[in-house]
């Protein structure tokens, strides 16, 4: 069952439809913040918010600009970045005020190792993190969340030819960024 676009409007006003849409996309938006997020009741309340942030935004979805799903996502994608934006500023301020505690030797040579561990992690990282942000996020909508270049597209806000470009564009410059070094020289 798909909620009809004439009903998303209604989500803020009428519980009904609210209730039809929750249950409809709450599979969807848990897959979208799980992938972001570590901490399960972090998951949850970003969730929750993600929900909220769709009523009040209920009346500013377009038919015309995609399906719900779409949007949806584009809402759940604007929630998260607003909460990583909100963790990098409070990391700042303890950073600041909290400075470096003193390591024991095998704490350190435990971080050590796993920072040789996800080594490949980070070089993928560095090359999606080459990428122009809205490059990146549409790399991220495609090959992470599974949207189509369409619905991609349409929660990007650009035409779906001009995504299918970007995104051919974007994949070879990370694909060359994680040629082995061997093979570079």
């Amino acid at each position: 069952m798909s909620t009809p676009e004439a009903d998303v409007g209604r989500i803020g006003d009428d519980p009904d439809a609210f209730e039809a849409f929750y249950r409809e996309h709450l599979d969807l938006v848990q897959r979208f913040v799980a992938r972001r997020v570590t901490d399960p009741h972090l998951a949850a309340d970003l969730t929750a918010e993600v929900f909220l942030a769709a009523i009040d935004a209920a009346t500013s979805y377009r038919a015309d600009r995609g399906a719900p799903a779409a949007w949806l996502t584009g809402v759940a994608r604007n929630v998260v970045a607003a909460e990583f934006r909100r963790q990098k500023k409070d990391k700042d301020v303890v950073r600041r005020i909290a400075g470096r505690r003193l390591l024991d030797p095998d704490s350190l040579a435990a971080i050590e190792s796993r920072i040789d561990a996800a080594r490949e992690a980070r070089r993928l990282y560095d090359a999606l993190a080459s990428l122009p942000r809205r490059d990146r996020a549409l790399m991220e909508l495609v090959a992470v969340d599974g949207l189509t270049v369409t619905e991609a597209a349409d929660v990007l806000g650009v035409k779906p030819g001009t995504a299918r470009v970007r995104l051919h564009r974007s994949r070879a410059r990370v694909q060359s960024h994680l040629i082995p070094l061997e093979v570079q020289a």
